[in-house]
This record gives C-alpha cells, sequence and structure tokens, in this order.
C-alpha cells in the first residue's frame, strides 16, 4: 500500500464541527481496531461519538481491504 493516505473525516453530530485526519492503512488498523465502526471525540465540545468506517474513510474497503 506504499506512503498512501486516506482521509478519515467526520462531523460531530452534537455541535456539528468536523474532524478530519489523514492516515495509511496500517495507522487505521492500529487506531480503529473495530474497522466496522471508529470512535471519534470532537475537539469542540469533547463529545465522544462513533460513526461507520465506511462513511468517515468511503475509500477504506475498495483500498485499505481492513475488513479482511
Amino acid at each position: 500500500m506504499g506512503n498512501k493516505r486516506y482521509q478519515i473525516k467526520s462531523a460531530c453530530p452534537q455541535c456539528g464541527c468536523s474532524y478530519f485526519t489523514h492516515l495509511s492503512a496500517e495507522e487505521i488498523a492500529a487506531k480503529y481496531p473495530d474497522v466496522d465502526n471508529v470512535d471519534l471525540e470532537c475537539g469542540e465540545c469533547m463529545l465522544q461519538y462513533e460513526t461507520k468506517m465506511a462513511d468517515a474513510c468511503p475509500e477504506w474497503d475498495d483500498e485499505c481491504k481492513l475488513k479482511e
């Protein structure tokens, strides 16, 4: 997979602030071991919420193959 970085992005369901980061496939696997869902924390209101990985990183299934 090389040095390709994937965008993880979401919006807080409480205040609407955006979460945005770039991670490699290896970093995604290490940080989010349950690849169906990701646990995120809003930097503004500190709400901890869960979102589907397929929504946060649409290319994860096709390229990262993390579901296998």
